[in-house]
């Protein structure tokens, strides 16, 4: 779908089409198909927010320079997320067909990345953009407290700033909450 496009193009092609939902909000429930370490789930967010906070991840396209980096950082922080009883999984709108493959290659087995076909749930989110005549999901995380509030919500097209942020929303809630 969007080939092997540099983080920095298509942050500068894509437009954003609104503005992410705030802290404070209460998070749009949702289930979607998704893989772990290549194997095919459903993800439910009502069903997550019962274990803990879930940091939800939206990225425009598997496999793509950006979204890659930022799976890598977030399966190398999956561990520290889990110690905080945190649930990490990505989400997008783009290379759907190819969710399972990166779930196992590049998210490393161990976070779950969801499709989301025509980013409805970006959209239920706030974080959609247009790139190439095509609606995707912005780079914005959000962490969502068990009570279904989001605590955190980030958009930035840089990809490494995302962990950093959401663990420091995790660690301030869980200080608060546990």
């Amino acid at each position: 779908m969007l080939g092997s496009l540099g983080t920095l193009a298509l942050a500068a092609s894509a437009v954003p089409a609104q503005a992410a939902l705030p802290a404070g909000t209460i998070a749009p429930d949702f289930t979607l198909k998704a893989a772990q370490g290549g194997k095919a789930m459903d993800f439910s967010l009502r069903k997550s927010l019962k274990k803990g906070p879930v940091v939800l991840y939206f990225f425009p396209a598997a496999f793509t320079s950006g979204c890659t980096i930022e799976a890598h950082a977030f399966a190398e922080a999956t561990d520290a997320f889990k110690a905080q009883h945190a649930t990490v999984i990505g989400v997008t709108a783009g290379n759907i067909e190819r969710v399972a493959e990166f779930s196992k290659v590049e998210c490393r087995d161990k976070f779950a990345v969801a499709a989301d076909p025509g980013a409805r749930i970006a959209g239920l989110y706030k974080n959609q953009i247009s790139f190439n005549g095509q609606t995707l999901s912005d780079r914005t995380s959000y962490v969502i407290a068990p009570d279904g509030k989001i605590v955190s919500s980030y958009t930035d097209h840089n990809p490494l700033t995302h962990i950093e942020k959401a663990m420091a929303a995790v660690k301030t809630w869980n200080a608060s909450h546990r």
